[in-house]
């Protein structure tokens, strides 16, 4: 028999958590032949990743992944061989009675949030004892080989290879999504909360001699859009022209065409993890719209990521990039910082393929979580 993991998720923030323990669940089943049952508390998130579910099922399959509703109350489910809370979900009362009831222990993992703080690789894979005698072990995905890892399925680089190498499946995505980009321009996506820093980005953008085509998937950072143009909504297929700068609003896509889009742009700003780590595989500069936390807790994540991705960049790059990604995070003009950043532009091409290399060195995180639980048994 298969082993049987499953995966519960609470929609916090619209897409991350959901973008992520989908995309593990996917992978488990497609790459390490499990069986994997995902537990959504809000199917209306799930749809816009997976088109084709139902909101409404209460159980449905999804690319070989059994998708089921979390109800509220719960009704009894027989737990899993291997249990993931994803990033600090509280599961059902009557699961963890079953958990502590069940014939033969189950693994019981707490997948938490991506970090590149120091101290993750001290916590990584450590127990915390439970009631009734359970144990939960805390999972840290992470960028060294004292981590958990990243989310990289087995093909990922391969395809996006494959979709370089010619220029025809570009020009045909990027038509699909009626893109049309003006010859030379330089092609951004955009998916960011909401940012009163957006309007000096727009404002470089507009007035840089070279052309530059942003591409705006719908999401929260559409207000500050609209404002800065001076309009009340804009919508789906929305072109705009400011000067050198041609903004277009694109449809929210699956997490496959999503990838695509990463792939066909020059440059990604992304938000939250799941984009993040997708935006990294992609191989391209990129700009990272860290979640806010209270007391700005986050920018000391942001930082760690800083100090360890701008390593092998040279100091000016380096400060460009940095200076870039402070501005966009902590409410400082982007207008200079984007300005200093076009003057290392290669380097930063560069260093992005070079990162996504490194990375894709070390074993990804659904490989290393199959592991644990083998050498857990």
């Amino acid at each position: 028999m298969k082993t049987s993991w499953d995966i519960f998720c609470t929609v916090v923030d619209n897409y991350g958590d959901i973008g992520v323990t989908w995309r593990l669940a996917r992978q488990l089943v497609a790459e390490h032949d499990l069986a994997v049952r995902l537990w959504v508390d809000d199917l209306g998130a799930f749809v816009p990743l997976c088109p084709g579910a139902d909101a409404s099922a209460a159980q449905q399959w999804q690319q070989g992944v059994e998708v089921c509703a979390w109800p509220a109350p719960w009704q009894p489910a027989e737990p899993a061989d291997v249990v993931i809370g994803a990033f600090g979900c509280q599961l059902p009362e009557a699961y963890i009675e079953a958990l502590a009831q069940r014939r033969t222990p189950a693994l019981w993992l707490n997948l938490e949030y991506l970090s590149a703080e120091d101290w993750v690789e001290g916590c990584h894979g450590l127990p915390s004892p439970q009631p009734g005698g359970l144990r939960k072990v805390f999972f840290f995905p992470g960028f060294t080989d004292r981590t958990g890892g990243l989310l990289r399925e087995g093909t990922l680089l391969a395809r996006r290879a494959a979709f370089e190498t010619e220029p025809g499946p570009r020009a045909a995505f990027l038509a699909g999504l009626g893109v049309q980009p003006e010859a030379g321009a330089r092609l951004i996506s955009l998916f960011a909360y909401e940012n009163a820093q957006l309007g000096g980005w727009l404002d470089a953008l507009a007035e840089d001699a070279r052309p530059s085509h942003l591409l705006v998937p719908q999401g929260r950072i559409l207000g500050d859009l609209c404002a800065w143009l001076g309009e009340d909504s804009l919508a789906v297929g929305a072109c705009r022209v400011r000067g050198s700068l041609t903004v277009q609003i694109l449809p929210f896509v699956s997490q496959d065409d999503y990838d695509r889009l990463l792939w066909s742009c020059d440059f990604n700003a992304v938000r939250g993890e799941d984009s993040f780590v997708r935006a990294q595989w992609a191989g391209r500069p990129l700009l990272w719209h860290i979640y806010v936390q209270e007391e700005n807790a986050h920018w000391e994540k942001l930082e760690a990521f800083l100090k360890l991705y701008r390593q092998g960049l040279s100091e000016t790059a380096g400060e460009a990039l940095v200076a870039l990604w402070r501005a966009w995070n902590m409410h400082r003009d982007m207008n200079p910082a984007w300005r200093a950043v076009l003057t290392h532009w290669d380097e930063l091409q560069a260093h992005a393929r070079q990162w996504c290399a490194n990375q894709a060195a070390q074993p990804d995180l659904a490989m290393k979580l199959v592991q644990f639980y083998r050498n857990w048994l």
